[in-house]
């Protein structure tokens, strides 16, 4: 099933401490630092890129600015370019590499988006027909929601 790393590693993993931790209590600070280790995939002086031990998909890649940034809230605009660019860097390795048929990409924030671990991440998940993964349900919006929900974001937006 899993070796003495995976179980390891999964334990250090999920007892990550809430957003007023430090860098040196972060889990992916010390994937960064080689406290924990990693099968890295790219890496450069602010981004790093590696393989998700616990795959959506096979090749399910992370990828993290090296700054400690908990989420989307606070990444700087200039490292989410970087962290993008790597992204597209890592999604058209996981394709030719995997002969994916598709690649999600999806970035959680906070806890009730999904977020476990409070360093930004973005996770790139190789697709491919038939693997029994789903999207999440959706339905039709009212109008009247939708309008109603277009002001307020706009109101947001323009503050």
């Amino acid at each position: 099933m899993f070796d003495d790393f995976s179980i390891e590693y999964f334990q250090m993993t999920h007892t990550n401490i809430p957003s007023e931790h430090n860098t040196i209590e972060c889990t992916f600070c010390k994937v960064i630092s080689g406290e924990i280790p990693s099968y890295k995939l790219y890496e450069n002086g602010e981004i790093l890129a590696f393989l998700n031990i616990f795959p959506v998909n096979s090749g399910h890649a992370l990828v993290i600015p090296k700054d400690h940034i908990e989420n989307i809230y606070g990444l700087p605009d200039e490292t989410l370019c970087r962290v993008i660019i790597a992204v597209k860097k890592v999604a058209i390795a996981l394709k030719h590499a995997l002969d994916a048929d598709g690649i999600n990409l999806e970035m959680n924030n906070e806890s009730a988006a999904g977020q476990e671990i409070d360093h930004a991440h973005i996770h790139v998940i190789p697709r491919f027909k038939d693997d029994g993964l789903k999207h999440w349900p959706f339905k039709p919006a009212e109008k009247g929601e939708l309008e109603s929900i277009k002001a307020k974001i706009q109101k947001a937006l323009e503050d």
